[in-house]
């Protein structure tokens, strides 16, 4: 997901500036004595589409994990933030809290938190507080689990655990529980937290505190709400249900830069990621916060289990984004171990050194494993090295599990990879301009995972516009999805307060208590719940276009005399498949332009019943969204449909997404 930040700085803007004036030049009317006509052929089969065509990508970015889907609501819950201040904690009624190396907990969490309570009395207690991620959600009638490692010097009192409301309703407290006595040495306490019936808020903190003096180090301070399928260590339940609204296929995890990291002691280092989370030290992202690693590499697995996902595990391939790399041959072999042992966790048995390591963890049965993609994004590894780093990782994994199916991340020479990943990151009419990109792509080369993309037009999620950029694209990869086997959009999360944004344009919204879905999202929910198991073939007549200009070569800067010709690009943009066991013919029709556009569908090879279902995602603007006071702004509406046939005709209205299910007989 690196972009070549050097030169987007300085042209950004200005594409983005002509990407949007080109996009205005001309939206075409419907002529008047023209109909847009769809010829379905419902007795042949064009191709097959991918079961697992779509699917997730993630990573750590946007406060994904931190912050978002991981269910711990503490922020800097190790005190590994910063390595001088205890950042996101206070000190309350006096006392004097810093960072000790002294205390450590254990080689993990090599620093803890101490509290010097000076001025702790019966009616002033002192302590600490947090207030998580933007704020500390707070649901009533709720139970919550909150834990942390703790050991007192001169300290015979007890600690209140609470959540309090930061604007003072509710007289302050919401919940509290009381921890009666502090060992000398490290021990680990936990307490629940149950509201009663109060309203729901984000506005809360979490406070320990004491009304008797003395000096208390503290270790992982957690607190967790329920979870999703009620897992220990588990995730946020609202962002999984809009997740699981999207049936998707796969998982690509642990995602892109996060692989890899700034420098090579910073990439993903999975073993550093499994086992209590206490043992876990953590590790900066490439997106400038901390991660607890507390969703470790068995995390993602359960998630994976949890949506009935198939996982596709990047391992790391020797590569980190401030242009450091391992050289091929003996210098890169204990990477290439490492990358052996992880797929051995995923997949082995108890009797494998990994297998009996992940029973060890919690979960006896291996997880499925069909895709391992090496490495990520190494078209930016200026050495040239990914060939050789590629050939040694494909040829160890080969020969261990000649099954899996293996993923480069850019074209190499040395191997022939079973899977090639591309990346797409495009304006709306860019993505409109392309929807044919891979219908001549020879057959005969690796199969295409299309790994991240996403048309980047609004912020913090998509508006309406690039949805339909979306929709237009995914119309494309499913029509070609022989070829193309997977996709995911990218990224999948954001944190909407200010500051929990990295990278713009981001599927799911959430703050700290709600969560919400953008127009985009809503064009993959549509798509991959009417996927049908084959491509039926379409050919239009008299297909509406728009006059289009695209941007000026970002290579050559943005002049006047490098602008490439003006395009025509249409404005209607359609596949149809089949779902064989149920006899019905999928029909999906963008219409990108400003007007309502009527469509004569032809369908030859079959008859269809009157009776049918439209499903619709319109907006009245292009740049519509939705928002998290929003969330539903623009969500799609199914409604009957009564009067289909072999030949009838449709309006699609402006703006819009329609999802047409139709009964074949």
């Amino acid at each position: 997901m690196q972009l070549n930040r050097a030169l987007t700085k300085n042209l950004r803007s200005l594409c983005l500036a002509l990407i949007a004036a080109g996009a205005a030049i001309s939206s075409s009317a419907q002529p008047a004595d023209a109909v847009t006509v769809l010829k379905i052929s419902a007795d042949q089969v064009a191709a097959k589409v991918s079961p697992q065509l779509y699917g997730l990508m993630t990573e750590e970015i946007n406060y994904s994990y931190e912050g978002g889907l991981y269910g711990e609501l503490i922020r800097n819950r190790t005190f590994k933030a910063n390595p001088t201040n205890a950042l996101f904690w206070s000190a309350l009624g006096g006392a004097a809290i810093s960072l000790d190396t002294n205390q450590p907990l254990n080689a993990a969490l090599n620093v803890s938190l101490k509290v010097e309570a000076k001025k702790a009395a019966k009616n002033s207690p002192a302590g600490i507080a947090n207030a998580g991620y933007w704020g500390i959600p707070v649901r009533p009638n709720t139970t919550y689990h909150a834990s942390f490692y703790a050991k007192g010097k001169s300290f015979s009192g007890s600690l209140t655990v609470s959540l309090v409301s930061s604007t003072g309703t509710n007289g302050g407290m919401v919940a509290s529980a009381v921890v009666k006595k502090i060992s000398s040495k490290w021990q680990k306490y936990e307490v629940t937290l149950t509201t009663g019936n109060v309203p729901a808020s984000k506005e809360n903190k979490l406070v320990i505190s004491t009304t008797k003096r003395g000096t208390i180090w503290f270790s992982q301070v957690s607190l967790f709400p329920p979870t999703y399928n009620n897992r220990a260590n588990g995730n946020r339940k609202d962002i999984m249900q809009l997740m699981a609204d999207m049936k998707p296929s796969f998982l690509r995890f642990p995602g892109g830069n996060y692989v890899e990291g700034n420098t090579i002691p910073e990439r993903f280092d999975w073993k550093k990621t499994i086992g209590p989370i206490s043992d876990r030290p953590g590790h900066p992202s490439c997106w400038r916060y901390w991660s607890t690693d507390g969703m470790g590499l068995l995390e993602f697995l359960e998630w994976c289990e949890d949506l009935h996902m198939q996982p596709v595990l990047a391992v790391y391939a020797g590569y980190s984004l401030r242009d450091q790399h391992v050289t091929p041959g003996p210098d890169l072999e204990p990477y290439v171990q490492d990358a052996l042992d992880e797929i051995e966790y995923v997949t082995g048995d108890t009797t494998t050194t990994w297998g009996a390591r992940r029973a060890k963890d919690g979960h006896p049965a291996p997880f499925p494993l069909e895709y391992v993609e090496i490495g990520n994004e190494d078209w930016f590894d200026r050495s040239g090295s990914y060939d050789g780093r590629f050939a040694q990782i494909f040829d160890a994994i080969k020969v261990k599990y000649p099954k899996l199916q293996l993923i480069a991340t850019t074209p190499v020479k040395s191997r022939t990879p079973d899977v090639l990943d591309d990346h797409f990151y495009r304006s709306s009419m860019e993505m409109q301009s392309d929807t044919h990109h891979y219908d001549k792509t020879d057959r005969n080369g690796p199969k295409i995972f299309v790994g991240e993309w996403a048309t980047r037009e609004g912020a913090p999620t998509p508006n309406m516009n690039a949805a339909l950029g979306d929709a237009a694209w995914m119309t494309g990869m499913e029509r070609n999805s022989d070829l193309v086997i997977m996709h995911c959009y990218a990224p999948l999360f954001v944190n909407v307060n200010p500051g929990g944004m990295q990278w713009r344009t981001d599927l799911i919204g959430y703050d700290a208590l709600n969560s919400y879905g953008s127009p985009a999202y809503y064009a993959q929910v549509m798509f991959s719940a009417n996927r049908g198991d084959v491509v039926l073939p379409v050919v239009s007549e008299n297909l509406p276009t728009r006059d289009w200009q695209p941007p000026a070569s970002r290579r050559g800067g943005a002049t006047s005399t490098n602008l490439p010709p003006i395009q025509k690009v249409p404005t209607l943009f359609f596949n149809a498949t089949r779902e064989t066991k149920m006899g019905t013919i999928i029909l999906k029709v963008v219409n990108s332009a400003d007007a309502a556009q009527t469509v004569r569908v032809e369908i030859g090879g079959a008859g269809v019943d009157a009776k049918g279902e439209a499903i619709v995602l319109q907006a009245n603007a292009a740049d519509g969204t939705n928002s998290i006071t929003e969330p539903t702004k623009i969500v799609p509406v199914a409604q009957a449909v009564e009067d289909l046939s072999g030949n009838f005709k449709r309006t699609f209205p402006p703006y819009s997404i329609t999802v047409l299910r139709m009964k074949a007989r």
